[in-house]
């Protein structure tokens, strides 16, 4: 019976086919269709935002997420579009929440639902350092690695089933896998090395998409650096979901000439 599932889950990579994500060029196979993604992500984020506290729209920080959210948003919309590749976000509704908690983190699901700590708030100080998360954010969704993830693990860690096999079967592992593969948990094991390019794709990404949407992408150094001093004992980069501090900066700086240069191209008016 295992040697079907897994049959069955070869045929839907082969059938899904490869694409390439925009900016980077990299050719991914996305093994699960996004429509279902989607539906998954709707039923997630509305249970995490009754399940949070979600701040108020009057709060001039919920402002500010909704007003660099929205930016960013038509800006890569308008980039898509020109390249021919709005499919990248049919059926996306683009939403951005700020909840009260004081964890330092991010994240965006299939269908642009966005949401922001407020812990986070600390280290981006103002609306361009806000940006930088919002673009990176963005880019995850864009890029589809939650797709890419979340496939992983169907083989890694269930043995290959398809997706709705493994929702009827294992509901709570694939829920759990699900929230890991969105930036909603954590791990550690077999996906850190492609965890780490995926955030490397983001930054890449996520630069340009703050350029394009009038932002000063230089400021991502200023973020990341507020970041590396953060306090408390850095995690070895090889166990790591993301890259070093160093690593990434250096990264950064070496995307920032590109991500300018598409900011002037493609900046939205």
């Amino acid at each position: 019976m295992k040697r079907v599932f897994v049959g069955y889950f070869l045929i839907s990579f082969i059938i899904a086919g490869c694409s390439k994500v925009p900016i980077t060029g990299r050719k991914q196979v996305n093994m699960l269709p996004e429509s279902s993604l989607m539906s998954m992500s709707l039923t997630s984020y509305q249970s995490f935002l009754t399940e949070n506290s979600v701040v108020p729209v009057n709060d001039d920080r919920t402002r500010m997420v909704k007003r660099v959210g929205e930016r960013i948003a038509k800006a890569t919309e308008a980039y898509l579009k020109q390249k021919g590749n709005s499919k990248r976000i049919k059926d996306y509704k683009w939403e951005f929440n700020l909840v009260n908690d004081n964890t330092v983190n991010a994240w965006c699901m299939p269908g642009g639902k966005v949401v922001i700590y407020t812990g986070i708030l600390e280290y981006t100080k103002d609306e361009e350092g806000l940006a930088v998360v919002m673009g990176h954010e963005i880019a995850h969704a864009i890029a589809r690695h939650g797709n890419e993830r979340m496939s992983q693990g169907l083989m890694v860690e269930l043995g290959g089933v398809g997706l709705a096999v493994a929702s009827q079967n294992q509901p709570e592992q694939t829920q759990n896998l699900f929230m890991t593969a969105y930036g909603l948990g954590t791990t550690v094991g077999a996906l850190l090395p492609f965890s780490r390019l995926h955030e490397s794709e983001a930054d890449e990404m996520g630069l340009a998409f703050m350029a394009m949407a009038g932002y000063n992408p230089e400021k991502a150094i200023d973020f990341w650096t507020r970041m590396s001093k953060a306090g408390g004992a850095s995690v070895p980069e090889f166990l790591s979901t993301h890259p070093s501090h160093e690593t990434r900066i250096a990264r950064i700086k070496e995307y920032l000439p590109k991500a300018k240069a598409m900011g002037n191209k493609y900046k939205i008016q």
